[in-house]
């Protein structure tokens, strides 16, 4: 038995009769107005939607989103063509009940009334028959998977966004060392040499050259000079090296997946294909 609890769930279900054939889809469900428990459902069973029919729904059930009703397709099909204009007249619900044998007791049907709205289309309390299902949102239809909280469905999707951070990579540094390399260099260096040089005798050197014993023994010395290289090492400061840093611009590709919600239609063809039965 459909209770108040499913309420929600009767709303957008899809209507099957006593054999299991597709009728439609739920449109409006009308609810007791002290009980609050359901009474009446309107099914879309005309092309697109065009033409809709009251079935009773207290000894129906709900199978996920299927609505299972005891009548079969034709009886709710050449039910009473009632425009309730988001509202039920007692005379009207008073039809249906006898429509599909049901006893009618005209203080009871008093009290029914819509359970979204507790004013009817003027904005007067409803005081008698039955008005259509509206939510406080004021939206066609409801949300099968959560509250029913507006008459649209949003649309997401995930989108890349790239930033970018700074991360230490390597070090550079500069370190000194000693090597030592071997050197060569070539100098000039003189040295002195000895040679005999002979002169004959004249008047002009004769005196100097008598100047001493006639025959005798004697040395005449001569020192000889040279020179050698000599090494000296001294430390020459030669340039300052120090680290700098250098700023290049590469271009980096980034991939990944994104995710997106996608929309479809269900239902319509489905709808199609019953009114042309």
């Amino acid at each position: 038995m459909i209770g108040k609890q499913e309420l929600d769930r009767v709303m957008g279900a899809t209507a099957y009769d006593s054999s299991g054939d597709k009728i439609g889809n739920v449109d409006t469900v009308f609810v007791d107005d002290v009980t609050g428990e359901p009474t009446f459902a309107l099914v879309n069973t005309g092309l697109f939607g065009t033409r809709s029919s009251f079935v009773p729904i207290q000894n129906a059930t709900i199978d996920g989103d299927d609505l299972r009703v005891g009548y079969t397709k034709d009886k709710i099909k050449d039910a009473p063509n009632i425009d309730a204009d988001g509202h039920l007249e007692p005379s009207d619900e008073a039809e249906l009940y006898r429509y599909y044998g049901m006893d009618y007791d005209q203080s009871y049907g008093d009290t029914l009334r819509d359970d979204r709205d507790d004013v009817g289309r003027t904005g007067e309390p409803v005081t008698g028959g039955m008005t259509t299902d509206r939510n406080d949102h004021g939206t066609v239809g409801h949300d099968t998977s959560g509250p029913t909280t507006d008459d649209a469905m949003t649309r997401s999707e995930e989108e890349l966004h790239v930033g970018k951070e700074r991360r230490e990579v390597g070090r550079a540094r500069l370190r000194k060392h000693v090597v030592t390399e071997h050197v060569t260099k070539t100098v000039p260096v003189q040295r002195e040499e000895v040679h005999i040089e002979r002169e004959p005798i004249t008047d002009g050197n004769v005196d100097r050259a008598t100047d001493g014993p006639a025959i005798s023994e004697e040395e005449h010395e001569v020192v000889l000079h040279e020179e050698q290289p000599v090494v000296e090492k001294q430390a020459v400061p030669k340039e300052r090296v120090r680290l700098d840093k250098d700023v290049h611009t590469d271009e980096a590709r980034v991939e990944d997946d994104v995710r997106k919600e996608e929309i479809d239609v269900a239902g319509l063809e489905e709808s199609r294909d019953d009114t042309r039965r």
